[in-house]
């Protein structure tokens, strides 16, 4: 019988404390969401995540109240269309506002950054209501992503090198946004927060998408900037890098991250063994099951067996949180999701 709240659950864990049992998140597609409430007769989330003994986590968000926006267009001006993969209905950009401009001074002149004026943080406190429970995350950035929708991904990754003006200049005013909307949020919390997602996606599946220079020189500092801030308010940092992340994770710790998320074991470097030889005493792993083979394509009994090794190997330390390493996608079984989380909740 569980003796802990979720929060406390987690709280346990990211203090290094033993909880009564082993923590488990959910990440899954809207599609995966459905399959799962439909096949465990749930009416909403909540019940669901519950009945397979997912801690569940609250995300707290403003409410948009800025000038209106047009169908499938963000508040950057960055335009989706939905594109439909194996079953599952994706956002895609397809617009990228600032990709034709050559120089600071053009953006300046032309573009209307976004304000966190914008938003209505008074409706943080009602989606704090009755939730003392649950773990909450609020706050945070991931802010290279949102260059990469304004400039287009190619050039994105080309300005690194050849306009580093505009990216240092882009990064500021996304970062000083992610900055000031995280301040409000925490501030309309009242010291609820458990973590703020501070992410980028830094690898690719056999290797880092940037050189380990770049990341150092340019996304470190204004993150730690972020880190910071969580720090001072009580805050934990959840890091999110899809990938072969290894050659940069000791800079993320010292950089002060608590959290360290998906773990896609599969790729070079990130197997399972090293980074909890290394690394195990200084953050708290979160992910960890597979979801491109194992969840997708598995068994249920691999589906175990993988859950087992990750429990044997992460809980050496007691720093496990017990998910799948990205959102479940619409292809992969209902039996294969209920024996991961079955799975862990029978051992953990």
């Amino acid at each position: 019988m569980d003796t802990l709240t979720p929060r406390e659950r987690w709280l346990a864990v990211l203090r290094h404390e033993t909880p009564d049992r082993l923590p488990m998140g959910f990440w899954g597609t809207t599609e995966t969401k459905q399959k799962l409430m439909q096949h465990l007769a749930c009416d909403n989330e909540l019940v669901m995540q519950e009945k397979l003994h997912i801690d569940p986590i609250i995300t707290l968000k403003p409410r948009y109240v800025g000038p209106p926006l047009d169908a499938n267009t963000n508040m950057y001006g960055s335009r989706f269309k939905q594109i439909t993969y194996q079953g599952g209905i994706y956002d895609e950009c397809v617009t990228h506002p600032l990709e034709h401009y050559q120089t600071v001074d053009e953006i300046e002149d032309s573009y209307t950054w976004p304000s966190v004026d914008w938003f209505d943080y008074s409706v943080i406190g009602e989606q704090l209501n009755e939730k003392e429970r649950y773990p909450i995350q609020g706050g945070g950035s991931e802010p290279f992503l949102i260059y990469c929708e304004l400039r287009g991904l190619e050039q994105a990754y080309m300005d690194l090198i050849t306009n580093r003006e505009m990216v240092d200049y882009c990064l500021d005013k996304l970062f000083d946004f992610a900055y000031e909307d995280t301040v409000r949020i925490y501030e309309q919390a009242d010291g609820q927060v458990t973590y703020s997602y501070i992410a980028e996606d830094f690898g690719s599946q056999d290797s880092l998408l940037f050189s380990p220079r770049i990341i150092r020189e340019v996304m470190i500092p204004r993150m730690k900037r972020m880190m910071d801030l969580a720090h001072e308010s009580g805050v934990y940092v959840f890091f999110h890098s899809d990938g072969a992340i290894r050659p940069i994770i000791s800079d993320m710790i010292e950089a002060g991250i608590d959290i360290l998320n998906p773990i896609q074991w599969r790729s070079p470097g990130m197997e399972r063994d090293g980074l909890q030889r290394d690394f195990g005493e200084q953050v708290i792993f979160h992910g960890g099951v597979d979801n491109q083979y194992t969840l997708p394509f598995g068994t249920p009994d691999e589906v175990r067996d993988e859950v087992i090794t990750n429990v044997e190997i992460f809980g050496k330390s007691g720093g496990y949180i017990l998910a799948p390493c990205h959102n479940i996608q619409a292809v992969s079984p209902v039996d294969n999701i209920i024996a991961m989380y079955e799975t862990g909740y029978e051992i953990g």
